[in-house]
């Protein structure tokens, strides 16, 4: 009888631990379990998305430009970088901006030996639908990867 309850308390105790390190609010259970279930798939989306962004830069080792975007309180600040000059590239990433509705506020580019690229942007009016960081970095990376295909193209 004694062990019963020594499992029960154990079990209790390690549904606790679990309660925490999911941040769940839940007191019954089986809420703990799902609440945990749900943390667990939001970290594999995580996992899937940093995957990607680590295949993306190794497949092009480290010659492709890398792109970080920062949610401000005036907006979005883009920055694009590249060791080496990326002619036409300015072109690609200025139409992402425009595709989003980002008007340009400030804008600071050097192309001479290697690809700079630092952007303020704000959200128009137009839009309809809220623009995020992400949503912001994967239209930049798919344009810099249409730029990059068509520049391979170029050269047959």
């Amino acid at each position: 009888m004694v062990s019963r309850e020594h499992k029960k308390a154990a079990l209790h105790e390690k549904l606790q631990l679990l309660r925490s390190v999911t941040n769940s609010h839940a007191k019954e259970d089986t809420s703990i379990i799902i609440d945990a279930s749900k943390y667990i798939k939001e970290l594999k989306q995580k996992i899937d998305l940093l995957n990607q962004d680590v295949a993306r830069s190794s497949t092009y080792h480290n010659s492709w430009p890398m792109v970080t975007v920062e949610t401000l309180e005036k907006g979005m600040q883009v920055k694009v970088y590249s060791e080496r000059s990326c002619p036409g590239l300015l072109v690609f990433v200025l139409n992402v901006f425009e595709e989003l509705s980002l008007n340009v506020l400030e804008a600071r580019v050097s192309c001479t030996g290697s690809f700079q690229l630092e952007a303020l942007g704000v959200e128009g009016e137009e839009t309809g639908y809220t623009i995020d960081a992400h949503m912001v970095k994967q239209a930049v990376l798919q344009a810099i990867e249409d730029w990059s295909e068509s520049n391979n193209q170029a050269e047959y």
